[in-house]
């Protein structure tokens, strides 16, 4: 090398114009978009799979801790349910949470053909999505599936995400899961692009991101888990301005992250305050929120057959949404600094709105959450995109919300945002996206959305 220091760039080249060009092709070298839902559905009547709630006296290699409460497998892997109190100064509760330390990892593989990057994805069964069988990543894996602890079949792809050439590596970051069920989950979000052929089992296919963001206008289609993979995607956007910039935005956010006082601890289940268990759940006194059930999985195309697992339940369809406006030609979106209790940090960056309207349905207008009434009672005119999407189907059974993007005005969502929100461009919401545990799941949902080309706010067309 002759003393000389070699350097590398700081950034990739043309990457961003890659997945620009990408999202602008809805029309792909194999499927077409129209053909997803039918050949999705073939997946789902070729594996037979069937779910259904039993009696938690009939999991198989889970049950309560004598001691604790806790609901474990004997293997003492995958994950366990346990209670958790959360503390802040201005509320205090206990809860049921999924306690799973392990970094699973979330990768899709990218090809270019004719000129354009595809992505493979995955026709994935989960127990908890409403139709069984929805577009997920090539690689959807807890280190407990990729390691075996199953006793089943190796996971497909792999290898191409546990040592990848980091020349070929677009995306690569921590991200977290719901802060409300989880307590401390993060999972390792991938892009992985190849040159070499790929052979495609029966159960994945090649999709353009402009298919994808096609297919991200129909109901529970898309994944959770692919969602959060395109969120993490470096796109290239021209924001020159915005109305607060990157460093005031940074100042903000750590500000937010440093003014919420939030104590939390790990309890025995048992000891969860308002919440009771019956032979078939644990859940609230007053049924709000969610509940903890088991379910039997049979005929899956999985790594296993079978199988049985806890997995927690939803009271109702929840609102996730942005409110959005355009400020001298930029769409900008009105971000919330949401704190929750299973977050690593305090808080992270989440929707406008984000909350399941039948647990606030007994309180008057005044003390419902901010800006929920403007979501569910916007003027369809003014909404940019509406789909409904269920959230991750292994551990979460029918948890599924309606998406929206919505315009509004000054009278509504002030140029002056409230304490805790804030305004912000869809490209920093991007970058941001891009480093770990600053932009929760839900609203990686919504910039998927935006990454895909499945809505355009400058232009207010769905």
């Amino acid at each position: 090398m002759n003393g000389r220091t070699l350097l590398r760039p700081r950034a990739g080249t043309g990457i961003g114009d890659r997945l620009a060009r990408s999202a602008a092709a809805t029309a792909g070298v194999g499927i077409a978009t129209a053909e997803v839902p039918d050949w999705l559905a073939a997946r789902r009547r070729a594996s037979r799979a069937r779910v259904r709630q039993i009696p938690f006296a009939n999991l198989e290699g889970w049950s309560f801790a004598a001691d604790t409460g806790d609901l474990r497998h004997r293997s003492g892997r995958f994950f366990t349910v346990e209670g958790l109190h959360v503390v802040r100064p201005d509320a205090e509760w206990q809860q049921p949470i999924i306690v799973q330390p392990e970094i699973g990892i979330l990768g899709i593989l990218a090809k270019e053909f004719d000129g354009t990057l595809h992505f493979l994805m995955q026709a994935k069964m989960e127990p908890g999505n409403p139709n069984l069988v929805q577009l997920s990543p090539t690689v959807q894996a807890t280190r407990s599936n990729y390691t075996k602890a199953h006793a089943g079949a190796a996971v497909k792809y792999l290898e191409y995400f546990l040592r990848p050439d980091r020349d070929r590596v677009i995306t690569d970051v921590l991200q977290s899961e719901h802060g409300a069920w989880f307590y401390q989950k993060r999972n390792r979000n991938m892009i992985v692009e190849v040159d070499e052929d790929v052979p495609v089992d029966d159960d994945f296919r090649w999709l353009t991101l402009g298919q994808l963001g096609e297919l991200l206008r129909r109901d529970n289609v898309v994944n959770m888990d692919a969602r959060t993979v395109l969120a993490s995607a470096p796109m290239t956007r021209p924001e020159p301005r915005a109305l607060s910039s990157d460093a005031d935005l940074r100042y903000w956010f750590t500000g937010e992250r440093a003014r919420h006082d939030v104590h939390t601890r790990r309890i025995p289940l048992s000891q969860v305050a308002g919440w009771r268990r019956d032979t078939h759940s644990v859940h609230r006194i007053d049924h709000r929120f969610f509940r903890v059930v088991a379910v039997s999985v049979e005929g899956a195309n999985r790594e296993v057959p079978g199988w049985t697992q806890p997995i927690f339940e939803p009271v109702g369809l929840g609102v996730v949404g942005f409110a959005y406006r355009v400020f001298d030609g930029v769409p900008h979106v009105l971000v919330h600094a949401r704190v929750e209790g299973g977050f690593l940090d305090t808080a992270e960056l989440g929707p406008t709105v984000q909350y399941v309207p039948a647990n606030y349905a007994h309180l008057p207008a005044e003390h419902r959450p901010p800006f929920l009434d403007l979501m569910l009672n916007a003027d369809p005119a003014r909404m940019r995109y509406a789909a409904v999407h269920s959230e991750e189907g292994g551990r979460f059974l029918n948890a599924e919300s309606r998406y929206l993007l919505v315009e509004t005005d000054e009278s509504t969502t002030p140029t002056q945002a409230p304490p805790g929100y804030h305004w912000i461009t869809i490209g920093q919401l991007n970058w941001l996206a891009g480093h770990s545990r600053y932009v929760n799941v839900q609203a990686r949902t919504l910039l998927a959305v935006l990454n895909a080309g499945a809505a355009d706010l400058v232009h207010g067309s769905v």
